[in-house]
């Protein structure tokens, strides 16, 4: 089972010791960032971004190598969605499941018990025993007023008449 991180940033230092990994400081800015985040799903571009407005000496080829890490120790977990572009989100509290909007990009997370219970049906049925499993749902937010939604540009820097 993945190691599951507690959100709080005076326990950092010992999961990534409980991790098995040496507390350094890169890992220990992008573990802060990773947990304080207002985005649960970060991409390695993202989090670089964050460290550079920061002033954080951190390169990109380091966020790279210490979310790697992160992954191998069971701290986060890498997700593929839409666009093919990895993101990270930290490995605590409950499983859950995604529902990405292919139009903007949002990704929102839920748990629903009757998906879980079927998924245990269909793997028992076929004999089989789930050791692990993510759902990643596709759609079109329906939202008119989606916060997320991408605004087309408009020419000369203005809407309407």
């Amino acid at each position: 089972m993945p190691q599951r991180l507690k959100p709080s940033s005076s326990t950092e230092s010992s999961d990534l010791r409980n991790a098995g990994l040496k507390v350094t400081l890169p890992r220990l800015k992008i573990l802060d960032i990773l947990a304080e985040g207002s985005a649960r799903h970060m991409s390695a571009e993202d989090i670089y971004k964050r460290l550079l407005v920061s002033n954080e000496d951190v390169g990109l080829a380091t966020v790279y190598r210490v979310l790697t890490q992160f992954e191998a120790a069971g701290l986060v977990t890498r997700h593929h969605f839409e666009g093919g572009m990895a993101v990270f989100e930290l490995n605590h509290g409950p499983h859950h499941d995604h529902i990405v909007c292919v139009d903007c990009g949002n990704v929102e997370e839920f748990m629903d018990g009757g998906i879980e219970e079927r998924q245990q049906a269909v793997a028992e049925r076929l004999g089989f025993e789930i050791s692990d499993h993510a759902l990643i749902l596709y759609g079109h937010c329906r939202k008119t007023d989606c916060p997320h939604r991408k605004r087309p540009s408009v020419p000369g820097g203005h809407r309407g008449p």
